[in-house]
């Protein structure tokens, strides 16, 4: 952060003294006004709900230009991160700055293999949930209990204890989702193995049993891989903002993390994936590509109340750059599999089509994001919707991990306390009780 030469002046039409605040450039983006002393020269605060133009920290993690439609992990475009790493080479990168060299790599990846299982006790925890229980409910108890089983990991000042912390988090995070899914079909829990990726493992996790060998297909690894790192990491995003305002008291990493799986379980949020192949479901069980022109004017009738889930984006106001890798890889996907002629993939390609070309739906730019086609490859996988959000979690993890260490490094940071405008009644006096 370096303090530009300019300044910013408020003034007030009123005439009250106006002040005057330093200006701060990043090394790209917008600049930002530092009003840590507005307050204490006005005596007036900033309102801006949902923080929409407020920077709530500083961080060399992430950026994202959404005119262009830019995604950087420090500093490396998605497009070429999602084509020339693995998942665990892209959690080196967010977590230490730089890409791994062949020895980092491997140590990198032996050490996140080696911390995978968890404590036998989580077993018995689990089962004190419901089978039919959201996997997202699951995985919050799950990932806060962590911190009733890892003492030895738990005072935040000391940086050997948050990294052993970050890594227990990205490598238990597979296993976890992994009990909660089995638990859910009824299914022995798998152990993990050590010879396999870190990919490749979870889905041994998730589909094998022990009655047979679970052969790992390699297309589906690489998606599966792929959808890992295009959503590993998003700037100050709701969950992340959350795992930094849950951390700043102090609290635990696990208590923190699990805070933001909170976050990311809302519809608004982690949920879209989900709610694109909901979408896509209703309209298969109402007539399917039959009834996407009646569907489609629905959605063009603002008074009809459809929604079109799974397009357009917040941040990108293009295109999402994660959604041209997502749509290769969803199209590798259902040809390795055999499932180009299934009728809900099918109907995805046609309302795929139908927003690329439509007139309304590309002036108003809503072309379908990656949760469109993560969903669709999730679902040709085999895992079930329910437990899409989980799978975000899973990837998201490693960047909540990367913005809770840099919060905590920064010798500058504080607790968060957003202020308010305040709405309600004055000052008033309690009547008795006979008189009220």
């Amino acid at each position: 952060m370096k303090l530009s030469d300019k300044k910013a002046t408020l003034s007030f039409s009123d005439g009250s003294q106006g002040a005057e605040f330093p200006v701060y450039q990043g090394t790209v983006g917008p600049d930002v006004v530092d009003i840590r002393k507005l307050y204490a020269q006005t005596g007036m605060f900033t309102f801006d709900p949902g923080f929409m133009s407020t920077a709530s920290c500083s961080s060399s993690i992430t950026y994202i230009d959404g005119d262009k439609g830019e995604l950087l992990y420090r500093g490396y475009p998605i497009e070429q991160l999602a084509v020339k790493c693995d998942f665990l080479e892209v959690c080196h990168l967010i977590m230490k700055g730089d890409l791994p060299d062949e020895k980092e790599k491997a140590d990198f990846d032996h050490l996140v293999t080696h911390h995978t299982m968890v404590n036998e006790q989580l077993q018995t925890f689990l089962k004190g949930f419901r089978r039919d229980a959201h996997p997202m409910a699951v995985l919050t108890g799950l990932v806060g209990a962590l911190s009733a089983f890892y003492h030895d990991s738990l005072d935040i000042t000391k940086k050997e204890h948050r990294d052993i912390s970050s890594i227990r988090l990205i490598a238990k995070m597979p296993t976890l989702i992994a009990m909660a899914y089995k638990y859910s079909v009824g299914q022995p829990f798998i152990y993990p193995q050590n010879n396999l990726s870190y990919t490749a493992n979870f889905l041994r996790m998730m589909f094998g049993n022990p009655c047979e060998e679970y052969v790992v297909n390699e297309v589906v690894e690489r998606a599966l891989d792929r959808i890992f790192i295009l959503h590993a990491e998003h700037e100050q995003n709701a969950s992340t903002s959350t795992v930094r305002l849950c951390g700043s008291s102090g609290t635990n990493p696990f208590a923190a993390i699990a805070a933001g799986v909170a976050c990311l379980w809302g519809p608004a949020h982690g949920g879209a994936n989900e709610a694109a192949l909901q979408m896509l479901e209703e309209l298969l069980a109402q007539g399917g590509v039959d009834k996407l022109p009646e569907f489609v004017a629905k959605v063009k009738d603002k008074s009809s109340g459809v929604k079109l889930m799974g397009f357009g984006h917040r941040v990108y106001k293009n295109y999402d750059p994660r959604a041209k890798l997502m749509q290769e890889t969803c199209r590798e996907v259902l040809e390795a599999l055999g499932l180009q002629d299934d009728p809900l993939f099918k109907l995805a390609m046609a309302l795929e089509k139908v927003a690329l070309e439509d007139e309304y739906f590309v002036s108003r730019k809503l072309y379908p994001n990656v949760d469109f086609y993560s969903g669709i490859v999730q679902r040709a996988i085999g895992i079930p919707t329910s437990l899409f959000t989980a799978i975000f979690a899973l990837a998201r993890t490693v960047g909540w991990v990367a913005q809770w260490n840099e919060m905590i490094s920064d010798p500058d940071y504080k607790i968060g306390r957003p202020r308010q405008l305040y709405t309600g009644e004055t000052a008033r006096d309690v009547a008795d009780l006979n008189a009220r």
